[in-house]
């Protein structure tokens, strides 16, 4: 099996001891955020959970790596290009706004801003918005000199743009508002409320107020400044991001939630340009029927028919793991763990501040088993929703599975190594591992993914014996790629690394080929 996408290529995929399949193709984005033509024609991508930046031609549908993750640049959520074409770059987690001159040399312009995300380029001028509570819009100086702030409490800003009457429009997005404030200074001014879950703020060729939703729904309202009267859209495309007009007029969107690259008409309708993928996927879970999940960052996803399917919009979904009740658990990397029913569509949270949780499991006497990665330790959540801890001190958990007599195994992926939790003891069970992620147990056999040699193993748990089960699989960084992970800040966080397996309901194995975005299916 071979595939090109945004692991490059990937050849010599096989199984050991059976066949592999890709149930969805290789994604050729790490999702899909701040959008904006270049001064080449092209469209440019900003990816913030790969630390990329990707140019769109959009004719071919063709991609090109611009800004690799292994720069400067760790999380960008939105760009824009100067008169000289530079591109002016926000990088969300660290707080930095930068500089990519013509010449590919990068330039910090600031690190005094807080979770900067909206940015907008008027001639040589810089603007910026942040997304937190209390945030800021203010105006940067590349050549030197204080940002000047020229509005404050913003509600969670996004993307902006200059309006046709010189202002700078921006959403709040928790109150659902539009704003607008000059440039040049004064108080900034309410321009629409009820505006549907606002992210992106755009204005088309004729001088059209566009915002587009964030939400499920795919909304895009459509305001005139003049006369106030909007109309109401819903679209194809759902969790969207950003869009940007070409020289025609047409508006080109992108999709935090599965990434990819489309035009989207006035009427909602949707044409592919860059096909839709997975972010990740991280945790991979199968129930009873065969429907396979996937915690995919941010939504929890479906595969069906060759493709991931949204099938709920849920911020830093990461473990997953299924019950014989037909319930979905779900960990989320901003601390919650959450109990999904899919019939009724309702969640159920069960734990919350959290240290960036990981894998989950659940017991034959109803304990939901979880990995804090952030805390270095195993805790369970029990039905009545209290916590308790199984096992500390590990450098970092990543993922938990049980086996039929309900003892627990940890991945510690800085550790090496996979361990038995005894009355709270740490016991190995496999050792000099690297840099181990998800684990599975069925009957005696516990498999693996040890994604610093890109393998899957099998460990029989009688004897100790390790089997490969799969090799040079897609899974972590791209060859010959180093990225230092961000720290979290506030709300704002790259999703830790998790490659997931599980076992089927007919003892198959499905891993989280988070990679090249994908979901492999090894028949033994």
């Amino acid at each position: 099996m071979r595939a090109d996408g945004r692991y490059g290529k990937t050849e010599n995929l096989r199984s050991a001891r059976g066949s592999v399949e890709r149930l969805t193709p290789p994604s050729s984005l790490w999702g899909s955020n701040g959008v904006a033509f270049g001064p080449d024609g092209r469209l440019y991508v900003a990816q913030f959970v790969a630390g990329r930046i990707s140019a769109v031609d959009l004719g071919s549908g063709e991609v090109e790596t611009v800004v690799e993750m292994d720069g400067p640049v760790q999380s960008p959520d939105d760009l824009a290009f100067g008169a000289d074409g530079s591109m002016y770059i926000t990088d969300l987690v660290p707080g930095r706004v930068w500089r990519r001159g013509p010449d590919g040399e990068f330039t910090l312009v600031t690190d005094d801003v807080a979770q900067p995300n909206g940015i907008a380029c008027v001639g040589d001028r810089v603007f910026v918005n942040e997304m937190r509570m209390g945030g800021r819009v203010l105006e940067l100086f590349p050549g030197g000199g204080e940002p000047v702030v020229l509005a404050e409490g913003l509600a969670l800003g996004n993307a902006m743009q200059l309006g046709p009457d010189g202002h700078l429009y921006y959403p709040h997005m928790v109150t659902n508002e539009v704003h607008r404030v000059s440039p040049d200074g004064g108080a900034p001014e309410l321009v629409a409320r009820d505006v549907h879950q606002p992210v992106a703020v755009r204005f088309d060729l004729s001088g059209q107020l566009t915002v587009l939703s964030r939400g499920e729904a795919g909304i895009v309202t459509r305001i005139d400044l003049d006369s106030g009267r909007r109309t109401v859209v819903p679209g194809e495309l759902s969790g969207m991001d950003n869009a940007a007009f070409d020289a025609e007029n047409r508006m080109f969107v992108s999709s935090f939630a599965a990434g990819g690259i489309a035009e989207l008409a006035p009427d909602g309708r949707a044409r592919v340009i860059v096909p839709k993928g997975f972010v990740g996927p991280y945790g991979v879970a199968v129930d009873r029927a065969g429907t396979v999940y996937a915690g995919d960052n941010f939504r929890l996803a479906t595969v069906d028919g060759g493709e991931a399917h949204t099938r709920e919009l849920l911020a830093s979904s990461h473990g997953v793991a299924t019950d014989d009740h037909g319930r979905v658990h779900i960990t989320s990397q901003s601390g919650a763990v959450r109990t999904y029913e899919p019939e009724q569509r309702v969640f159920r949270t069960r734990a919350e501040k959290l240290a960036r949780p990981g894998g989950v499991a659940l017991r034959s006497d109803g304990l939901l088993v979880v990995a804090e990665t952030g805390a270095g330790r195993v805790v369970g959540i029990d039905d009545e929703d209290g916590l308790v801890v199984l096992a500390e001190g590990l450098r970092a958990p990543v993922d938990v599975a049980l086996d039929r007599e309900d003892r627990c195994y940890v991945s510690d992926e800085e550790g090496g190594v996979v361990v038995r939790v005894d009355d709270g003891a740490l016991v190995p069970v496999v050792e000099e591992l690297q840099r181990p992620q998800g684990i599975a147990v069925s009957g005696d056999e516990l498999f693996v993914v040890e994604t610093g040699t890109r393998r899957l193993l099998s460990i029989d748990l009688v004897t100790g014996d390790r089997r490969v089960e799969a090799e040079e699989l897609a899974v972590g960084l791209p060859p010959g790629v180093a990225r230092v992970q961000p720290e979290p800040v506030g709300h704002a966080s790259v999703p830790v690394p998790f490659a997931g397996v599980a076992v089927g309901p007919d003892g198959s194995l499905y891993v989280s080929a988070n990679g090249e975005g994908s979901v492999l299916h090894l028949r033994r």
